[in-house]
Order: C-alpha cells, then sequence, then structure tokens
C-alpha cells in the first residue's frame, strides 16, 4: 500500500483514518469498526463492500 495514498483517504463512514492491515489486504476502520477490501491493488471504498470487525479485531487494535 503506497504510504501517501494512505495518508490521504479516510473512512467514508466516519472521516476517520484508516490503518492497512497487510496480513488481510484492507484498511481498517477503527471508528466505523469496517474493514474495506483491497482489489487489485486498489482500496474499495464503499460502505457496502465492507465488512464489519469482530469484537476480537477490533480488541487487537486498541
Amino acid at each position: 500500500m503506497n504510504r501517501k495514498l494512505l495518508d490521504i483517504l479516510v473512512c467514508p463512514v466516519t472521516k476517520g483514518p484508516l490503518i492497512y492491515d497487510k496480513r488481510h489486504h484492507e484498511l481498517i476502520s477503527k471508528s466505523a469498526r469496517l474493514a474495506y477490501p483491497i482489489r487489485d491493488d486498489i482500496p474499495v471504498m464503499l460502505e457496502e463492500e465492507a465488512r464489519e470487525l469482530t469484537q476480537e479485531e477490533y480488541e487487537k487494535l486498541k
């Protein structure tokens, strides 16, 4: 994930910062508890395409 792109992108729901999860190839929004997929190196920043974080996943981000 390009660092400059990550600095520009925000969660479309909360407008908060995102965390790159290299292992799952996703962008994580802690404030929205959503994980946005990255497909073919393109972040899919649509709420309906995001998955909800489990409580366990959320707790690991704290």
